[in-house]
């Protein structure tokens, strides 16, 4: 009897154990409290199509709004490290915001990876990111900032590429914004868009007229803020000009600060007083 008592005793024993190990494990809830940075995630499948993705402690679905942030360099250059301290300074001055700092692939000898490759890598990236925004827990509200050719990028995708107008604001450090206007500059600044288009404006107009940011401004383009330098020789001030009057002329909300006295990249002092700029203008049109 004492035996049978026993096996019993482990039958239970056995079965008990086996109950607890087939018990659900439930999966840790995220915790959207704390801030969240991941390196260099690929959104295709060649080696710039990299970001990284900063995301604040205390995001939301409702508000947390997305900066967009696209180096420059010609188009043939740069990388996405050049942009950090713009990330870090508009933290400084609201957490709140989530940023993603792209790579895109850059143009090699007018063959290689021209336009619109840089193009298409921001959308995809962008498009990316947007697929994940339950799962980061954002909003796909947007605000796209870029500088020089970054500058260029960040305008085409915001009045071109953003269909479901994601693109709530716009930010647009000294970038392109008429190829063909530029093309008409001279033999210098040919031979330079040649190397990143593949083509000469006689051989292949289509590229430099859809590469240009003005020639897709509507009344819907979302509000633009332009910064420029009245010494810049590279991207010449009447690029920020044309696109100006193009926004006037559509009833799009925009801001210019001009600097008359810097060239194409600004001093340490007029950087910290364009980010200082570029805060309220998001206040009021990226609500």
């Amino acid at each position: 009897m004492g035996r049978l008592l026993i096996f019993l005793s482990l039958i239970l024993f056995f079965i008990s154990c086996k109950r607890e190990t087939l018990a659900p494990i439930l999966p840790t809830p995220p915790d959207y409290s704390k801030p969240l940075v991941y390196k260099d995630v690929s959104y295709g499948s060649q080696l710039l199509q990299k970001m990284d993705i900063d995301l604040p402690a205390g995001r939301t679905v409702v508000s947390t709004k997305t900066i967009v942030v696209i180096h420059g360099g010609s188009w043939i250059e740069g990388d996405k490290v050049d942009m950090t301290f713009v990330v870090d300074s508009i933290k400084k001055r609201n957490p709140a915001y989530a940023f993603i700092n792209l790579n895109y692939r850059l143009a090699i000898n007018g063959a290689n990876d021209v336009f619109p490759a840089q193009e298409l890598d921001i959308k995809s990236a962008i498009e990316f990111y947007l697929a994940k925004s339950a799962e980061y827990n954002i909003s796909k509200d947007l605000i796209v900032l870029g500088a020089s050719a970054g500058g260029h990028l960040a305008l085409l995708h915001s009045y071109k590429n953003d269909p479901n107008k994601h693109v709530k604001a716009v930010v647009d450090f000294f970038g392109p914004t008429d190829l063909v206007a530029i093309w008409n500059e001279g033999f210098l600044i040919q031979f330079g868009l040649i190397v990143v288009t593949g083509a000469s404006y006689t051989s292949n107009p289509s590229i430099f007229i859809q590469s240009s940011p003005i020639n897709f401004v509507t009344p819907q383009s979302p509000p633009t803020i332009a910064l420029q330098g009245g010494l810049d020789d590279i991207v010449l001030p009447e690029q920020t000009t044309m696109l100006i009057t193009k926004l006037n002329a559509n009833k799009v909300a925009n801001q210019v600060v001009y600097y008359p006295l810097e060239g194409h990249g600004f001093s340490d002092a007029n950087n910290t007083d364009a980010l200082n700029k570029i805060m309220p203008f998001l206040s009021t049109y990226a609500k």
